[in-house]
């Protein structure tokens, strides 16, 4: 019997990623199927039963829209909302803008998958004279973070996302997780990611393998001493689930046109 439950999930498709090129820390809004993503996770969360008491988000708006209109087809509208950078999504540094089949193409299949899904390599650092430089650090949200602006990073690899996150989750997800709510995190990609690593065990050769879709939500059930009793699971049509997660891994090949 399960003492804590949390539901935690990858936001729904943003423009951006139905461009295959990497988000990251650039605000971008869901795109029309992303927008029917957390729509129909919401619709399945509330067809199980899930009554939430609070919601986590990262700063960014594809996560937080995807927070909205799950609690929306639930009718939970009022469930209070938090947000923090640091369930942000990794920051790709000078990647960021790119598209992943592209750079696949120039860069090699491995090389890619090893930025996206490994551990603790980091790509190389935004500079200032990058595109997205000056929107992102401009961006008002970050002028009220826990840190100062010049803190914040250039590029991070999954390890340094973890570690960015787990005070957040020791300190304000875990009290309130223990004091018996119920939690959904709507987060990213790698923030979540990182976050299964965390509470799984999972190692360091292990993550690079794991793959998350775009608005599935994910079920954890933990112990008394928030250990799992068992592997996360997705949760919906299962069959499609795999269609989704091969999906995201292809984003990182080279298109059969262009090999």
């Amino acid at each position: 019997m399960a003492k804590y439950r949390l539901v935690l999930l990858r936001h729904g498709e943003g423009a951006w990623t139905k461009e295959n090129r990497f988000c990251s820390w650039v605000d971008q809004k869901l795109s029309s199927d992303g927008i029917k993503e957390a729509q129909n996770c919401g619709k399945h969360l509330k067809a199980l039963g899930f009554e939430f008491d609070l919601v986590f988000t990262s700063v960014l708006s594809r996560s937080i829209q995807t927070a909205w209109l799950i609690l929306q087809e639930m009718g939970q509208e009022w469930v209070p909302i938090q947000s923090s950078w640091r369930l942000n999504e990794r920051h790709y540094g000078a990647l960021i803008g790119l598209n992943r089949a592209e750079m696949a193409l120039n860069h090699g299949e491995e090389q890619v998958k090893i930025w996206r899904r490994s551990y603790d390599v980091t790509p190389p650092p935004i500079s200032e004279s990058h595109p997205y430089y000056e929107e992102i650090y401009n961006d008002r949200r970050y002028k009220c973070s826990d840190v100062p602006q010049d803190s914040l990073p250039k590029a991070e690899s999954l390890k340094d996302v973890l570690d960015r996150l787990l005070p957040y989750w020791n300190e304000k997800i875990v009290p309130e997780l223990k004091s018996g709510k119920m939690i959904l995190i709507s987060a990213h990609g790698n923030s979540s990611r990182a976050l299964l690593k965390h509470v799984e065990g999972i190692s360091d050769e292990d993550i690079i393998n794991v793959t998350l879709p775009t608005g599935v939500p994910i079920l954890l059930e933990l112990d008394e001493n928030l250990h799992p009793l068992g592997p996360h699971q997705f949760l919906g049509d299962q069959e499609a689930i795999q269609a989704a997660i091969k999906k995201v891994e292809d984003q990182g090949k080279v298109k059969s046109a262009e090999k």
